[in-house]
């Protein structure tokens, strides 16, 4: 008689889904959501269920060339993972960066909940720069 595996621990579950979509892997990604998950970036329309989350990180994966999700704290109680993050989206040459909270809820090993919070006026500023950036990289440099 086997013994059932234990679910990894919370904070695992999340520091690997996002390694996932660091990589792009949304087949990855998509393996640590429970098939009735909630993603919600506040103050937009909840997905609800994974079909509407997949499709909801379709739109990362399909235009993304890169992403990355920086840790700058991250805390558990019981199944509730709080991140306090960087998010950096590259996209060809625009890269942009900006701040996120993120809340998981994790249980029997399989996301529930996921909720980020950011400022929709940082994340405009970020995507403005970054073009900013990006156009002036196409500019050849003028040396005497």
């Amino acid at each position: 008689m086997s013994t059932p595996t234990e679910p990894a621990e919370p904070a695992a579950v999340v520091r690997a889904f996002l390694a996932d979509l660091e990589r792009l892997d949304l087949d990855a990604a998509c393996a640590h959501l429970s098939p009735d998950v909630v993603y919600e970036n506040v103050s937009l329309p909840p997905a609800r269920g994974i079909g509407p989350t997949r499709r909801v990180l379709e739109q990362l994966t399909r235009r993304a060339t890169g992403f990355r999700a920086e840790n700058h704290r991250i805390a558990a109680d019981g199944p509730v993972v709080l991140t306090e993050r960087t998010d950096t989206i590259e996209i060809g040459r625009l890269r942009t960066s900006f701040w996120v909270c993120g809340t998981f809820e994790v249980h029997d090993g399989a996301i529930t909940l996921w909720r980020d919070y950011f400022d929709w006026a940082a994340v405009t500023g970020a995507f403005v720069t970054g073009a900013v950036r990006a156009l002036g990289s196409l500019v050849p440099s003028r040396r005497p």
